[in-house]
């Protein structure tokens, strides 16, 4: 196994080898993959939901032991009790993860055949995590139709050298990169607590690192957003009134048990989701050695193939976050098959991408420091480009036919 420290092999061999887009089509990919892992199990859909809903129920009777077990240790007692509240928290924090991504399949509708089944469980469980499931369940269809496009992708857009207010690519200096991004280690990691705590509820209330074809500040609750067409209206509505009687029933529950164990069984395992869910998506989608699609380069299927497979959180992220990291690259080419189906799907892709399939093992904790710290910015020009780091350099070069290659669908 690699260093905590350092990048995986498989990310140092993409950043020598220059980018060629897939020469298959996406028929092709699709013609790989067995019929049968399209079929939706609407039992077994409904298993992993309630072996989801079980876990974060013992978890939470758990919890409630914590304090009086703790004060059997004697003098370690106070020890003992924040190890233990420390050990639910990441528990409980990883698990309600999982609600959120189940959430995400039966956005996608994976769940079962019928709709209504994938709507309930959807909006139940998203709606316990204070996420607006219609609101969020539009910009997300956005983003999967428009993966990795500069001009139409919803989620982590990159900024170009106009945004970042930097001089002309021939006028820049060295000193004019590490102006607007030299930050001091501490900084930069207390910008990314920021990010990974706050990241979530940012981009629902002011559509931070969003599309910025959408008006600064744009929000998910409100149905007049640019985000949304006039027949989503009904629906947001709805997504909002669940949110607030999700707040009006926490605060009922909060007036029972106290603000303390409020605190301690619910809001911090809430942060946690958000920490995760905000890292999670971060590292599919910007990674120094994948590329962005300016109009005239971009297909649905370098798009999709664009984004990056790691295995997050490792065995965890299998059995409670639903593959969602470790098979990342196949749910964007086929969002419809059931997750449950995706590792062997990764498996056909893999044989048919070859050198386009981008996996990375690095420790995701590296690799968020490091793509926090070198995917700074994008030229405002160039049909497809990668990002620069704080010395405007890329870490990857186009190949010689990268903008000859025609842009299957």
């Amino acid at each position: 196994m690699h260093s905590f420290f350092r990048d995986s092999p498989e990310f140092e061999q993409r950043k020598r080898r220059p980018y060629s887009p897939p020469k298959v089509t996406l028929a092709q990919v699709r013609s790989a993959i067995p019929k049968h892992l399209f079929e939706k199990n609407t039992a077994k859909g409904c298993f992993y939901v309630a072996r989801d809903i079980v876990c974060a129920v013992v978890v939470y009777k758990l919890g409630w032991a914590i304090d009086p077990f703790a004060s059997t240790f004697g003098i370690v007692s106070v020890a003992v009790k924040w190890f233990l509240w420390v050990v639910y928290w990441y528990a409980q924090g990883i698990i309600l993860t999982g609600w959120w991504c189940m959430a995400h399949e039966a956005g996608h509708g994976t769940l079962s055949n019928q709709n209504w089944i994938n709507h309930v469980v959807g909006f139940l469980m998203h709606t316990f995590l204070l996420t607006p499931f219609y609101a969020w369940r539009v910009s997300h269809h956005a983003h999967h139709k428009a993966t990795m496009s500069v001009e139409r992708d919803e989620n982590y857009v990159p900024r170009t050298r106009k945004d970042c207010g930097l001089p002309d690519e021939l006028a820049a200096k060295l000193s004019d990169y590490h102006e607007i991004f030299e930050d001091a280690p501490i900084y930069t990691l207390l910008r990314i607590a920021v990010m990974q705590v706050f990241g979530w509820p940012m981009y629902l209330f002011t559509n931070a690192m969003g599309s910025p074809r959408h008006p600064p500040y744009t929000n998910h609750f409100l149905p007049w957003s640019s985000i949304f067409k006039p027949q989503h209206c009904n629906y947001i509505l709805i997504s909002d009134a669940a949110i607030g009687a999700m707040g009006y029933v926490l605060y009922l529950w909060t007036c029972q048990v106290g603000f303390a164990y409020f605190v301690k069984l619910y809001l911090i395992p809430f942060l946690c989701v958000n920490h995760w869910i905000v890292m999670l998506t971060y590292l599919h989608h910007c990674d120094p050695t994948v590329p962005y699609f300016r109009r005239k380069q971009w297909s649905f299927l370098r798009g999709a193939s664009s984004t990056v497979d790691r295995p997050f959180l490792g065995w965890a992220g299998r059995f409670f976050l639903h593959n969602v990291s470790h098979d990342h690259l196949s749910h964007h080419l086929f969002s419809s098959i059931p997750f449950y189906n995706q590792p062997l799907v990764t498996e056909h892709i893999k044989k048919v991408l070859k050198e386009n399939y981008n996996y990375d093992s690095t420790n995701s904790f590296r690799a968020l420091y490091r793509t926090f710290t070198e995917c700074c910015f994008i030229e405002d020009d160039g049909d497809i480009v990668f990002y620069k780091n704080k010395n405007g350099k890329t870490a990857r070069v186009l190949a010689d036919d990268a903008l000859d290659a025609p842009s299957l669908h």
